[in-house]
């Protein structure tokens, strides 16, 4: 391969990489923005006491009930939607964040990439760990969530820290906890929760007992090290408080039966975090105009939220009201101009209104959420209609070629990367990409 041309396929295999997560047999990861920006909020404390760049790491949610973080490189921290729904309080998530960042912190994975011998190797653990794939459905998930499939049982092993390393990473989490005015006794709670599963058949203990071995050592290190810090002053955080009881009312919504969650809610509570799940529950059974009444009482009462405005537009365009999800959509982007899932929800919505001006517009602003955020394999879809319905044949290809990449359909990918190619302007920017993408999937292929 001549060198220039692997100079250009050098960000392609980084994005495949970046993209790695920890499933076991058709896992998935929730997109959503307003639980990215929640998690988001609630890691900043803990990102300033490390001295990290909060825009540098990203937190990402896992769609498994069971308890579980993890790290598999240095810029994304997966959380579980299972262990965010089990922990009662904002602290004890706080506490799991500064563990694993303390992984990141330590140095923990770059021994373990300092193993990779070459880019096919690195391809190949890439490979191995699951390239982060979104199922292209139009299915209805968290908020404007997309549902992203992983592969690979063996990756586990990856994954698996030393005690010495938990050990570390206890200590150091602790630290930032209390450098942050948390309670580092949230970390104690915490592994209080998966004391009990040692005795427990490895299979039917939470992956967390599988990646991050516990022993009573452990706790009994990290209690030494909470007495040393025990003056030092915490307090709580109201404003982290509310955005954790918000994103756990939207998780309720969204996981399990719906009618079971409606015949479990107090029907005449009208609190906040009530109604958001009672909304969601209800958008679900696939009552669009009760569940969009909710919205609006969410919305009277925040007016100035971009993420209830996107949420409502999410359950007009999925109950067939492209006109007024538009409007919302827009509304939302306004208030959120930074927000790269909402923006591609605005682009679908417009999308489905169907008209030529529309289109238009729907594909700059799917080009536009591209450029902030490309892991979003949903988007891509949309973007690839976009393009088709704007007549350009070529650019559809290769959109839908970098989709089944994520996806890990490498010979689907070659294929519509090919067609791209043929289509697309020799030398030209596009070209080129779909040259990158046809190196780095049959390197992945050869794998």
């Amino acid at each position: 391969m001549p060198v220039l041309r692997w100079l250009r396929a050098a960000p392609l295999v980084a994005l495949l990489l970046a993209m790695q997560t920890t499933a076991v047999a058709a896992q998935s990861l929730i997109r959503d923005a307003e639980i990215e920006r929640s998690l988001k909020r609630i890691a900043a404390p803990l990102f300033r006491a490390a001295g990290v760049n909060a825009s540098q790491i990203d937190l990402l949610v896992v769609n498994d009930p069971s308890l579980n973080a993890f790290v598999v490189d240095g810029t994304t921290i997966f959380l579980h939607e299972g262990l965010i729904r089990r922990l009662p309080n904002v602290e004890m998530l706080q506490s799991v964040i500064a563990h694993e960042l303390a992984h990141i912190t330590s140095g923990h994975l770059v021994r373990r990439a300092l193993n990779m011998q070459d880019t096919r190797t690195a391809i190949g653990l890439g490979m191995l760990l699951g390239v982060v794939a979104a199922t292209a459905t139009g299915r209805s998930d968290v908020g404007t969530g997309v549902m992203l499939g992983t592969a690979s049982v063996a990756k586990r092993q990856f994954m698996v820290h030393t005690r010495a390393e938990e050990t570390t990473a206890d200590q150091i989490g602790t630290r930032y906890l209390i450098r942050a005015g948390i309670t580092p006794k949230a970390a104690l709670d915490v592994l209080e929760i998966f004391r009990g599963q040692e005795a427990l058949a490895v299979g039917r203990q939470d992956p967390y007992n599988r990646t991050h071995p516990l022993s009573r050592q452990r706790i009994t290190t990290l209690k030494a090290v909470i007495a040393a810090y025990g003056s030092r002053k915490t307090w709580p955080d109201v404003e982290n408080a509310y955005w954790f009881s918000r994103m756990k009312a939207k998780f309720r919504g969204f996981v399990g039966n719906p009618a079971y969650i409606l015949r479990h809610l107090d029907k005449n509570a009208t609190d906040e975090f009530t109604r958001l799940t009672r909304a969601v529950a209800l958008h679900r059974e696939g009552k669009r105009d009760a569940a969009a009444q909710e919205m609006d009482r969410l919305i009277e009462k925040r007016p100035d939220d971009a993420y209830y405005h996107e949420l409502k537009g999410q359950i007009l365009l999925e109950g067939g009201d492209a006109k007024h999800a538009v409007a919302l959509y827009r509304k939302a982007v306004s208030l959120a101009p930074r927000e790269p899932l909402i923006l591609a929800g605005l682009g679908r919505a417009e999308l489905a209104l169907g008209s030529r001006k529309a289109t238009r517009q729907a594909l700059a602003d799917l080009r536009k959420a591209r450029q902030m955020d490309p892991r979003d394999a949903r988007m891509l879809r949309d973007l690839a209609i976009a393009w088709a319905r704007n007549g350009s044949s070529g650019m559809a290809s290769l959109v839908t070629a970098e989709r089944y990449a994520l996806l890990t359909r490498f010979k689907d990918a070659q294929t519509n990367a090919k067609r791209a190619a043929g289509l697309l302007p020799r030398g030209s920017a596009a070209w080129l990409r779909a040259q990158d993408l046809l190196a780095a999937t049959k390197l992945a292929l050869r794998k």
